[in-house]
């Protein structure tokens, strides 16, 4: 013990050394001019790349250096509502299938170009056209893309220019959360000419990643820290923060010593196990909490036996007390869930039969399935896994011994972790799925809309007809009915096919430093959020 404290007390000093040697109080705007006033700082992960249209998961940057054409906000009643942005308003036709949009006027890229309806088209075709695209989703249905992504034709068929302020959106067939789609960080705009010279210095390079967003992407120095600036020249106003460091520090402890030392503003308590009781038990008037619309859930691989057999898939549902585990990972911050959907989504349907814990039947089960004597399971997981996780797959793993499943939890290097998965050969693995936008197609979609999606979720859902019903529901207009046959596909699935574990939603906490006004818990529970809004004093 005394050998880890002395280690992370080393991490902590040299951290603290490097960022008085950066000048402490005082940071570069990527203007060549001095910026003084303490910028709000928190620790997060350290992505591979910033570049909104390559990662599913690093969103920060994406956030806070570039808008969207709309945003959700959180009303006063805790609902979501999509509202303008860089469009400031659009229009719809009759049958759904058309989207005529008009653009802010007057809006500049932090570089000086004035953002037009061409860069729009370029932020398209571009996310349609990069091989290691992470939200291809949000394009796929508009009319040609198929078409353009093949390499069959030079123009994106569905995107109309009209004028320099003006375009229009036709989809292959109605999309009901496409608006919604729209929000998210996978959509955020770039600018045509800076992002075509970067090539792939764009999302690497601070001075090649432009935005029109309230911050500018100023310094990323690897294995250290991330910083952004104020935006003074922003189109809707300047940031009440003069800038955010982000720091990449990876061990809870260190985290708590740097938060108490004032060093940190924010402190993300969601995986920072036995660190986190600290505050919520001790020193709740400095937490903040709100729900995490996102599921923790166990994908089981069905092209790989026994995983196959439903009655394996079912005893495995229940042979865990989820509770259980929510309650020694978490301590209970948060709720079982039965379904796909989680609380706080559209959708979630509060009336699904409960998953119980029956271990007896569970061991029935596999003796009707011939596997009385249990069998080897491995599950799966990134060696970049949270402390919180490994926790998790530990007490799952041994939950499932008493029925004689013999799980063995292997770590992978990320990137084979991300591969295996992709190419469906990973036979059970544990995650969390949150909310891009607050629609139930953005969780069902994902994981059982297409055989590529299941197949690249390593579920390899074989059910044709199931799929089938959850991209037709995508085009169904009358949101009532879409909702019933989401609920309806959601009870088949996990319910009647057992074809993954839902586990629970959880409370995400925050500790704040009295320093910070303004910081609210993103709707959807990301530990990425938009800082607009935010200051910090001394």
């Amino acid at each position: 013990m005394r050998s880890v404290k002395r280690a992370v007390s080393l991490l902590l000093a040299a951290l603290l050394v490097f960022l008085t040697a950066c000048g402490g109080e005082t940071l570069s705007d990527g203007t060549g001019q001095a910026e003084t006033g303490r910028y709000l700082t928190f620790v997060d992960e350290e992505p591979d790349t910033v570049d909104p249209q390559r990662t599913s998961e690093y969103y920060t940057v994406a956030l806070n250096v570039f808008d969207r054409l709309v945003e959700v906000e959180v009303n006063d009643n805790g609902s979501t509502e999509i509202r303008p942005s860089l469009a400031e308003s659009w229009e719809i036709s009759d049958d759904g299938c058309t989207y005529t949009f008009f653009l802010h006027q007057g809006v500049k890229f932090s570089n000086g170009a004035l953002l037009t309806a061409s860069d729009v088209l370029y932020t398209f075709t571009r996310l349609l056209s990069l091989p290691d695209a992470a939200s291809t989703d949000i394009a796929a249905d508009i009319a040609g893309a198929a078409e353009f992504q093949a390499g069959r034709t030079q123009t994106l068929e569905g995107f109309h220019l009209l004028d320099d302020y003006t375009f229009s959106i036709t989809m292959n067939q109605p999309y009901a959360a496409f608006l919604a789609c729209l929000s998210t960080p996978g959509a955020s705009i770039l600018d045509e000419e800076t992002t075509r010279e970067a090539g792939n210095l764009f999302g690497q390079s601070p001075e090649h990643t432009i935005g029109t967003g309230p911050f500018l992407f100023t310094s990323w120095t690897p294995g250290t820290e991330l910083v952004l600036s104020a935006n003074r020249e922003c189109w809707s106003g300047r940031p009440r923060c003069d800038g955010l460091r982000v720091l990449f520090v990876s061990d809870p402890e260190a985290q708590r010593l740097l938060f108490e030392d004032g060093t940190l503003d924010i402190l993300d308590l969601d995986n920072m196990g036995v660190e986190a009781e600290y505050f919520i038990n001790g020193n709740q008037e400095q937490t903040i909490h709100g729900p995490r619309v996102g599921i923790s859930y166990i994908a089981l691989n069905q092209s790989i036996p026994p995983l196959d057999d439903l009655r394996v898939r079912r005893a495995l549902q229940y042979g865990l007390d989820r509770q259980i585990l929510l309650n020694a990972v978490f301590s209970g911050r948060g709720a079982v869930e039965h379904g796909i959907f989680p609380r706080g989504l559209i959708g979630h349907n509060a009336d699904l039969l409960p998953i119980p814990y029956a271990p007896e039947e569970a061991a029935r089960l596999l003796e009707e399935a011939g596997l009385s004597d249990g069998f080897n399971l491995e599950i799966a997981a990134s060696d970049s896994s949270t402390v919180a996780m490994r926790e998790l797959l530990e007490l799952t793993a041994s939950m499932w011994a008493r029925l004689g499943v013999r799980a063995n939890v292997v770590y992978l290097p990320e990137e084979e972790w991300l591969a295996r998965r992709k190419s469906a050969s990973l036979a059970r693995y544990s995650s969390t799925w949150s909310a891009d936008f607050n629609d139930p197609d953005n969780f069902i979609y994902t994981f059982f809309g297409t055989r590529e999606n299941t197949n690249g979720r390593s579920l390899c859902y074989p059910d044709e007809a199931v799929m089938k019903r959850v991209w037709d529901a995508r085009a169904v207009t009358d949101s009532g009915e879409r909702i019933s046959t989401y609920q309806a596909l959601e009870r088949i699935i996990v319910q009647e096919d057992a074809a993954w574990i839902p586990l629970f939603s959880k409370e995400h906490y925050f500790a704040l430093s009295n320093r910070v006004s303004g910081f609210q818990v993103s709707w959807n529970g990301w530990s990425n959020n938009r800082y607009r809004n935010v200051s910090v004093t001394e």
